[in-house]
């Protein structure tokens, strides 16, 4: 379950290293029990399945997570935009019954 606390905080911390080194830019990346939301921007001299495909490699290696093959991209085009999916996500576990409020989930990144 990738909300168990110490597998969580590994995983948030491996998405701020490659939010530091440069290898995306995160603005928003939610863990729920059994998948991931996230607001990502590539780099222009990165490609993105690349960059995705070498982090799931890596927290699988060193945590164990096994990821079902491929992912759901959604290309953001207006503030609008970004702003309904950034609280859709923040919402998910609340909807979700996980918790009473966004703010009582604290398996998001950055915090």
């Amino acid at each position: 379950m990738l909300t168990e606390p110490t597998l969580a905080a590994a995983v948030l911390d491996s998405v701020a290293f490659y939010h530091r080194t440069e290898r995306w830019h995160c603005r928003l990346f939610l863990l729920m029990p059994d998948h991931v939301h996230a607001l990502i921007v590539f780099p222009p001299d990165k490609i993105m399945s690349t960059v995705l495909g070498a982090w799931k490699s890596y927290v699988t290696k060193q945590h164990g997570v096994s990821w079902q093959r491929g992912y759901f991209d959604h290309r953001l085009r207006n503030a609008d935009s970004y702003d309904a999916k950034a609280t859709y996500i923040r919402q998910n576990p609340v909807v979700k019954n996980l918790c009473p409020t966004a703010d009582d989930w604290p398996w998001y990144w950055p915090r």
